[in-house]
């Protein structure tokens, strides 16, 4: 029964990606979807919250392991590359960027900011790793689920423009969810791939806010 309505709930969040191809921006809702099946697997189950990825305690442990860290900055690094030859070579791409996240973050205080890319950050990687990443790697060796999972969750942030801007900002989205999905493989931990996804984020935002 269980994995049952895992093969479902995926099912559905693999749809509900595609919504902003065909002019409907829903696809967050599938982030929802993860989330909410995230819970009804744990409770259907009966795991803690170590066996369900979602574990405060071995916060600690997980960021004292130095190889862990370099997984965690990399997304960082790759915003950095990613806005750096934007602004060099596509200008077009700040807008963009600007028009699919207004609607969600607000950059007009800065607390305010950070607990919305928190709390974003957080959900996304709950659904996505914790969940869908999770379930999938039951049925697929880890490379093909990371690919998988990353196509997704990138064509769920698609937004209509330029097709040499959109082409530019999926792939790095692509990207980042690869190593989102590696840090989570190697920790077992959303939390800890929510920190990668947050420091990532928030970088972003902040630089493009003042560009």
């Amino acid at each position: 029964m269980s994995e049952k309505i895992s093969i479902v709930s995926m099912l559905v969040m693999a749809v509900v990606s595609f919504s902003n191809f065909f002019g409907y921006n829903v696809a967050g809702i599938s982030v929802i979807i993860g989330i909410l099946f995230f819970f009804i697997k744990r409770m259907l189950e009966r795991k803690t919250a170590s066996e369900n990825t979602l574990n405060i305690r071995t916060i600690g442990a997980n960021l004292k392991d130095k190889s862990v860290w370099f997984w965690i900055t990399l997304p960082l690094i790759m915003n950095i590359l990613c806005i750096a030859l934007a602004t060099l070579f596509l200008p077009e791409f700040i807008d963009h960027i600007y028009g699919r996240t207004e609607i969600v973050v607000s950059a007009n205080m800065l607390m305010l900011l950070i607990l919305q890319l928190a709390i974003a950050a957080l959900g996304e990687e709950i659904a996505w790793r914790g969940f869908f990443q999770k379930q999938l790697s039951k049925w697929l060796p880890i490379i093909p689920t990371l690919i998988l999972t990353s196509i997704l969750f990138s064509i769920g942030h698609f937004a209509a423009g330029n097709i040499a801007v959109v082409g530019y900002d999926i792939f790095f989205i692509f990207i980042n969810s690869f190593l989102y999905g590696i840090v989570f493989y190697k920790t077992n931990n959303v939390y800890i791939s929510a920190i990668s996804h947050f420091i990532a984020n928030l970088f972003a935002a902040i630089v493009l806010y003042y560009l």
